[in-house]
């Protein structure tokens, strides 16, 4: 990581300050500390201002400036990121750009099925705006009450409905950027068909604030769903998770919008930490799948394709137990427990190596057999906290080893673990980062498994777009 260790001079903050106002530029330390540690702390870094603009106009303004006096700039939406991305460095050379005051929903058009949305917008105030108009914007996870738009783009973030609605870069039609020299590309169409030369978009959702400041994007929107079903199952192990997903797919077609599998190493630990929360089954299972429905039409129509389903399923032995949510306050219980997996996970005092991989579906039960044999060999008490998206291969493979303390520097720093999976991923042909990105805490790891044609035209690319290297320095590349 560059670790730019020259403070930002006060007369580049006064400059700062007379182009976004007083009330744009922070500085005392206690207003500073909560964007300068991630939400895991994992991460701390140190800053010598906090500029939060409040217009696109805004942000050129303090880039233009930035480029002129080589300070370096970390963007940062809502700063609940796995990877570090969003936190300074310990040295101090760096502004945080934060986005919250850009905040507003633009525009929404339910004729054209899109929303434009400024990037600090919370994402569930997005998911709001959209149901305001009768229309779904499908992006979903577990911190989409504080979670950013502009920063699940700069993550290419995933969620629990990737089954069918893809990838937040499947998600955007349009973007508005500010480029690191201050100039703005224009970019908000609402189009689905544009093969007008380079489709830019696609170099800034995913680049993690290295290559240009997202300010504003245009989002596809989707019907809304008039009728869900929920379901939570326990298997055996994850070859009947996913000869179950087959099966669902036989019987429910495309109206799966999520398929989750989870280890019940996973739940303790909610059940340990997270009050309130409880086993939805009586006896203890090995495994768990959380699936749920969506269609247009009836919802009683659509719990007895469920019921059918999960009928079969037991009659084929692939279910062992089950429970369907009788309604609304039941499915987000459920729902609760998935999402408190990474709360429950933070608060457990031992040491948690967190792996976000992707494997191909069909792969993922011999993966986990493999990586779960080669853990155990040589770490005789760990515990696999395993959960995630199985219908779309990606899974939060996480090793808790209970002799390992967070508090331990030698644990936290510790690769030995990191390495035994992802060295299995590789062999299988899967990507150690299917959802967070990279950061801080796998750029070791990008230069161990991309390969150097990859790297090469990676640093091709922020060379061309950010020649003086101010965009996020350290993260990614």
């Amino acid at each position: 990581m560059n670790d730019h260790t020259t403070t930002v001079s006060a007369s580049v903050i006064e400059k700062i300050r007379q182009a976004v106002g007083p009330q744009g530029v922070l500085t005392a330390a206690a207003d500073l500390d909560p964007y300068v540690v991630d939400w895991r702390g994992v991460y701390r870094g140190t800053t010598a201002a906090v500029v939060r603009p409040a217009n696109t106009a805004e942000v050129a303004a303090v880039m233009k400036i930035c480029a002129e006096t080589c300070t370096p700039v970390v963007p940062q939406g809502g700063n609940t990121g796995m990877c570090g991305a969003s936190i300074p460095s310990a040295g101090g050379g760096e502004i945080v750009l934060a986005l919250a005051r850009m905040n507003r929903v633009l525009e929404v058009d339910p004729l054209n099925n899109t929303l434009t949305a400024e990037a600090g917008c919370v994402l569930a105030a997005i998911q709001q705006a959209a149901a305001d108009a009768d229309r779904l914007f499908p992006l979903s996870l577990g911190a989409e009450g504080s979670c950013q738009i502009g920063g699940n783009l700069s993550t290419n973030a995933g969620g629990i409905n990737v089954l069918r609605y893809g990838n937040t870069r499947d998600l955007v039609l349009g973007l508005e950027v500010v480029l690191p020299d201050g100039r703005i590309w224009k970019g908000l169409r609402g189009l689905r068909k544009d093969n007008t030369g380079y489709d830019l978009k696609h170099l800034f959702i995913g680049a993690e604030g290295t290559l240009g400041i997202i300010t504003a994007a245009t989002l596809k929107l989707f019907p809304r769903p008039a009728a869900n079903a929920t379901a939570w199952m326990a298997v055996r192990d994850p070859e009947a998770a996913l000869q179950l997903l087959a099966l669902m797919r036989r019987h429910c077609n495309d109206r799966i919008t999520a398929f989750e599998l989870i280890s019940r190493h996973s739940l303790e630990l909610v059940w340990q930490h997270i009050p309130g929360t409880r086993d939805p089954i009586g006896e203890p299972h090995p495994w768990y799948v959380l699936t749920e429905l969506a269609d247009a039409g009836d919802e009683s129509a659509l719990r007895a394709d469920l019921e059918r389903a999960l009928e079969t399923a037991l009659n084929k032995e692939l279910v062992v137990d089950a429970v369907i949510a009788e309604n609304h306050t039941q499915a987000q219980a459920l729902w609760h427990l998935r999402e408190s997996i990474p709360e429950g996970v933070r608060q457990a005092p031992a040491m948690v190596y967190r792996h976000d991989i992707a494997v191909a579906v069909g792969r993922i039960p011999e993966f986990i057999r493999e990586a779960q044999a080669a853990l155990e060999a040589r770490f005789p008490d760990v515990q696999l906290i395993c959960f995630g998206h199985l219908g779309d291969g990606n899974l939060h493979y996480n090793a808790y080893l209970p002799d390992r303390l967070r508090s331990d520097a030698a644990a936290r720093d510790a690769h030995d673990v990191t390495e035994t999976v992802y060295d299995i991923v590789q062999q299988y042909g899967g990507s150690f980062s299917a959802e967070h990105g990279i950061g801080l805490s796998k750029v070791a790891e990008l230069a161990r498994y991309k390969s150097p044609v990859e790297l090469d035209l990676m640093r091709t690319v922020k060379h061309a777009l950010d020649p003086q290297g101010l965009l996020n320095p350290g993260k990614v590349l």
